[in-house]
């Protein structure tokens, strides 16, 4: 940028009145320090001057263009000593020629002119189509998206604009997965995995969808003329003061490219217990078990049923001064302050194995796995936990009771697993009825009787544990939809849980039975083990969720006790 344009005035335009807050009074203060001008009010502004910034490095460098007269265009700035900023509006001044003069704002008039960004797909994706160029024989981009520096940002600003707007809704939406792959012959879809369904968000040109491909390939330090084999990379961009990781995983299909983006918001605090909808004796039994000196605790679950959140609920219980919490992640999902937590690479070696033992030398009184894929892992775990250690680990198995016979198989000794495992739990995730617009419902008679029939059989305390009181009999709701839940009747997700204790009787059935199924089902049984259904089926009565979720996620049909119409 020019001398010119950062020049200090020598007066500054400030006007404030009588009634001015404190909070402005004081930034009008530090605007005639710095001898710049102070932006009091959010004006109205035209997309052609908002648009001089992209709107991904404006709320990434807190800058906007608010005003533009012929080649003087006026720029809001929340810090005006921001080297990254300066440079950044250096550069577009060079490319563009225009003379840039400063204002300061307030993160509360910033937040009001950034909103008028239209964001839109529609338009970002025109804008995208037309900076792109098509070689018309190979149908290839010929933009040059090596370059990722300020310039190659800039030039392919469009690209990234749209890519910006994309991830900026999944945020918006609290999606956990974003999809974007090829649909058909002329197009990409996205979707958004949000509370564990996904939905369509948008179709995109073929071309504009090869492009955004190669920017988060770019930003995941993946080869982008690599279109044979899948590929896995992340990155991270920071979003309103705190930080979001993206899994990047591509894989070749048909008609190009699939990219999956798993989002992890690090600055979310750990989910507790009672938050994720834990309740009655399946929360007891883990409460008292993760307080044990030694031995194994696992969940169970298939990809995204809150595994790995639950067992950050119990190391955050567990986090004393007095314990030394090591974990082995992949990747680190949360930050705990206070917890010793190391993300693995298996590109150089660093696996859950080869962690493991080097975990064992630090003297370690808590350790958690973040998963168990192997024969090595399973052996190095249990010996872990019989050498005096209290070992936390997912596992891939669909029950909780099929967890014994898995390890068995993956070469753990029987009598061995007996001497180690206190507790497998079992989890999915259902959606939560949206509280806005809950709404009781009749259900048929059949379905009463089927809910009836197994809640008689549970014992009364076990009931009276999650706060049920069946003596005005049954009740079951839904939501209505509303603008709050994007009228789907959901907000949010809810645990159901079941946990298997290893008692004497179990340590036997597993020593001399080899684990079998069978009969560590039919001891749970005898033991009341409220099964993961049955503890949904108790939360539909508490109207937390609904049938149709317990029965999409767990096993058997919406046809259990009578016919169940989808949503």
């Amino acid at each position: 940028m020019s001398k010119e344009i950062l020049k200090k005035k020598k007066t500054a335009k400030v006007a404030i009145t009588n009634d001015v807050s404190a909070d402005l009074i004081s930034l009008a203060e530090k605007a005639r320090e710095l001898n710049i001008s102070f932006l009091q009010e959010a004006p109205i502004v035209v997309p052609d001057t908002l648009n001089i910034i992209p709107e991904d490095i404006s709320r990434q460098n807190k800058i906007v263009a608010f005003e533009r007269i012929e080649k003087t265009v006026k720029i809001g700035i929340m810090d005006p000593q921001n080297i990254n900023a300066l440079n950044i509006l250096r550069f577009i001044s060079e490319k563009k020629e225009f003379n840039f003069e400063l204002y300061l704002i307030s993160e509360e008039i910033f937040q009001k002119i950034v909103q008028q960004y239209e964001g839109g797909a529609e338009e970002a994706i025109e804008e995208a189509m037309g900076s792109l160029q098509i070689d018309t024989g190979e149908g290839q981009l010929k933009d040059d998206e090596d370059d990722i520096g300020e310039a190659g940002a800039m030039q392919s600003a469009p690209v990234t604009k749209l890519l910006s707007v994309v991830i900026r809704h999944a945020i918006d939406g609290n999606a956990s997965d974003i999809h974007i792959e090829p649909y058909g012959a002329k197009e990409y879809r996205v979707r958004f995995r949000v509370d564990g369904v996904l939905y369509a968000s948008l179709s995109i040109p073929k071309e504009v969808g090869r492009a955004v491909v190669s920017r988060i390939k770019i930003l995941s330090n993946l080869k982008i003329d690599e279109k044979r084999k899948p590929q896995d990379g992340r990155f991270k961009i920071k979003e309103d003061k705190h930080t979001v990781d993206f899994r990047v995983s591509t894989l070749p299909v048909i008609d190009g490219e699939k990219v999956v983006l798993r989002l992890l918001d690090t600055g979310h605090s750990v989910i507790d217990l009672d938050s994720m909808g834990l309740m009655g004796k399946g929360k007891e039994i883990l409460l008292r078990n993760i307080k044990e000196p030694f031995g194994v605790i696992l969940m169970t679950g298939p990809t995204g049923s809150g595994k790995s959140t639950t067992l950050y609920a119990c190391l955050d219980i567990l986090n004393k001064e007095e314990r030394n919490i090591i974990t082995l992640e992949d990747p680190v999902e949360y930050s705990i302050s206070g917890i010793n937590q190391s993300q693995i690479n298996p590109e150089i070696g660093y696996t859950f194995a080869s962690g493991l033992r080097s975990i064992l030398r630090q003297d370690p009184n808590v350790i958690m796995v973040g998963e168990i894929r192997d024969s090595e892992t399973a052996e190095l775990t249990i010996h872990a936990a019989l050498t005096g250690h209290l070992v936390l680990s997912t596992l891939h198995t669909n029950s909780s009771i099929g967890a014994i016979p898995r390890l068995i198989d993956m070469g753990i000794e029987a009598f061995l697993l007996a001497s180690s495992l206190r507790v497998v739990g079992a989890q999915r995730l259902v959606r939560r009825i949206c509280h806005e617009c809950k709404q009781e419902v009749e259900m048929s008679t059949t379905i009463m009787e089927y809910i009836r029939g197994l809640v008689e059989t549970l014992p009364k305390e076990e009931v009276a544990k999650y706060g049920l009181n069946l003596t005005d009999g049954l009740h079951v709701y839904k939501g209505g939809g509303c603008e709050e839940c994007g009228n789907t009747g959901y907000k949010g997700r809810i645990a159901i849980f079941e946990a298997l204790e290893i008692d004497g009787d179990m340590k036997e059935i597993i020593s001399q039975h080899n684990g079998s199924e069978s009969e560590v089902q039919n001891h749970a049984e005898k033991n009341g083990m409220i099964s993961i259904k049955q503890d949904g089926l108790l939360k539909v009565l508490l109207g937390l969720t609904t049938l149709e979720e317990v029965e999409r996620v767990t096993e058997g049909s919406k046809s259990i006790g009578g016919e169940v119409e989808d949503d």
